[in-house]
């Protein structure tokens, strides 16, 4: 049966969770949050190593300016809350993507979260915030150049991959995407080249432990060639 060390999720359907109940899309974020905080727990119980989530893209800067001011004050309050869930459930907090777009008082939240828990290891929580896959190997090519490598013997595909926000974590085996769209989004494209893919109607903040746990229980038994026969 197949190993599950990484598993990605891009928490999609927050917005149309609250249409559909009659409520404001801030509701949804915030129900959303829940969801989060049950799947992180129930990873890092369940010996998955490495969790990593889509919380916010490059492209979300295009929403209104209403709501993004309202997503970064749900962020600062999700990092200030669930500090206590990471140190009671030895989870390790990790962010990627291009920090440096948000307010010094969030990034050095950001910051403050990865000290505190950087010795814990029942799971590796890693959250996506103003990230982008393109954006990310881009950078990632820039601190090569930058660094003016010449080494002909040198394998391209792992100095790129050192050079990611992922650096030392293993590819992504199981990605999941809520809310029934299928399409990636921009989301991890060097770290899911063989990952198993899986789509769920479900909306991010009706998404459970028990469904995970069956999409799981699928990803074990497919078969996993990487290319090979």
């Amino acid at each position: 049966m197949n190993t599950l060390k990484h598993l990605a999720i891009i928490m999609d359907g927050n917005g149309r969770w609250a249409k559909q109940k009659g409520k404001m899309r801030s509701q949804g974020h915030k129900q959303g949050i829940h969801t989060v905080r049950n799947i992180t727990t129930w990873c890092a119980k369940n010996h998955i190593s490495y969790l990593s989530l889509y919380a916010f893209s490059t492209e979300n800067w295009n929403r209104p300016k209403n709501e993004i001011d309202f997503l970064m004050k749900l962020l600062k309050q999700y990092l200030q809350k669930e500090r206590k869930t990471y140190l009671d459930n030895d989870i390790k907090f990790l962010a990627i993507g291009n920090i440096e777009a948000f307010s010094n008082p969030l990034k050095q939240m950001i910051q403050n979260l990865q000290e505190d828990t950087a010795k814990n290891s029942a799971l590796t929580q890693i959250l996506a915030l103003n990230y982008g896959a393109k954006d990310e190997i881009a950078r990632a090519c820039k601190k090569i150049i930058q660094n003016d490598n010449h080494d002909k013997n040198i394998n391209m595909n792992e100095l790129i991959a050192a050079n990611l926000d992922t650096k030392g974590i293993p590819d992504v085996d199981l990605l999941i995407r809520t809310g029934g769209e299928m399409r990636l989004s921009n989301f991890l494209l060097w770290q899911i080249s063989y990952a198993e893919l899986f789509f769920t109607p479900t909306l991010w903040p009706d998404f459970t432990p028990d469904e995970l746990s069956n999409i799981i229980k699928d990803f074990k038994t497919r078969s996993r060639t990487f290319g090979s026969l």
